[in-house]
């Protein structure tokens, strides 16, 4: 399929590629949305198997921070960035200061902030050439690594799965695979912890499970197996599309519910098939919203106590999300979409009427 036709397909207002051979900078930012706001979301950094699969993961990204946004109640639009390369062997300060002249150019139509194979550290470099972005430190007026607020985010909305499915009030006694201890992942088990949960834990780097293993008493699993563990909760905080036609119909949870973005490979198709199978599915951009709550917290007064607080909102969206879901008897990221989409009619309405 061609860009244009992608473009069109899932609404997108601009798509800008660029490139620097001096710095060997191969980058794509896709603009979904600014009827809210300028549009916001973090630059992820990866090895792409091909320029198309890249183009592929900026424009679902992008669109899935429109409907974030929008659902959190932020005035944000969405956007994303992905730097085609190895973070460990071709991420260089030049590349960094290039990309930021880059996200300059667009005058703002586009924030970013950090996102796989990124930190912190990344967003100040950046900065030298922008002011547009965000998730700085706390040195340079930040609130810092934005992980705990997005892993605090996720354990909210497993509690309000956990309800809506479990009739539970607490998490104690339950089963949970974690696939993915990164920094989010990572920090997510330790509020899990608060509870007498039986953890498995997957990641493809062996240093992180033995960590959870000493640490947590968690239970090592394999990548490919662990999409066949008789657990409560299956919780995907890594990459995107594990949930897939290879895995789906091996799972043997009861909720899906993690911090991963895109956690469908095939939105709709997957998304009904988790419904007949009468699996909650949180929806990944409703779940994981605490970073980007947390982020445009920072473009105004940053109070931690206060973003804490409007993180805890995720519980009834998606009470809410799990009630329309069945009542209306669709799947719950089919509601959650209706949801942010009459949003954001309602802000094209509103505007309109002045």
């Amino acid at each position: 399929m061609k860009v244009l036709e992608q473009m069109e397909l899932q609404s997108h207002e601009q798509v800008n590629f660029f490139h620097d051979p001096e710095t060997k900078l191969s980058a794509i930012i896709a603009i979904h949305s600014t009827e809210l706001g300028p549009s916001l979301g973090g630059c992820r950094m990866m090895e792409y198997s091909s320029e198309e699969n890249a183009l592929f993961d900026v424009l679902r990204l992008s669109k899935g921070m429109t409907y974030k946004s929008a659902i959190a109640g932020l005035k944000l639009g969405g956007g994303k960035s992905v730097i085609i390369g190895d973070p460990k062997a071709n991420k260089s300060d030049e590349l960094l200061q290039k990309f930021g002249e880059f996200i300059d150019s667009l005058g703002g139509r586009y924030i970013t902030a950090e996102d796989m194979g990124m930190t912190v550290d990344d967003m100040e470099i950046i900065k030298q050439k922008t002011n547009y972005v965000t998730g700085l430190s706390k040195d340079l007026g930040g609130s810092g690594d934005p992980s705990e607020v997005t892993s605090y985010g996720t354990y909210v909305g497993i509690q309000s799965a956990v309800q809506s499915k479990l009739n539970k009030k607490d998490l104690n006694g339950l089963s949970i695979a974690i696939q993915g201890l990164g920094n989010v992942g990572m920090k997510l088990i330790e509020y899990l912890m608060k509870h007498d949960v039986k953890l498995y834990v997957s990641d493809i780097d062996s240093s992180k499970i033995e960590e959870c293993v000493k640490k947590f008493g968690a239970i090592e699993v394999s990548e490919k197996n662990i999409y066949d563990l008789d657990v409560d909760i299956y919780s995907p905080c890594a990459i995107g599309a594990t949930i897939n036609d290879n895995t789906i119909n091996r799972l043997n949870c009861k909720i899906v519910a993690g911090a991963a973005n895109n956690v469908l490979k095939d939105y709709k198709k997957h998304g009904d098939m988790l419904h007949k199978k009468n699996i909650l599915y949180a929806p990944d951009y409703v779940i994981n919203a605490g970073g980007v709550i947390n982020i445009y917290n920072e473009l105004g007064t940053y109070n931690k106590i206060d973003v804490f607080q409007q993180v805890e909102k995720i519980y009834d969206t998606l009470q809410n999300i799990f009630y329309e879901s069945n009542k209306r008897e669709l799947a719950t990221n089919i509601i959650s979409d209706f949801l942010a989409e009459q949003i954001i009619e309602d802000h094209k309405k509103s505007k309109a009427s002045i």
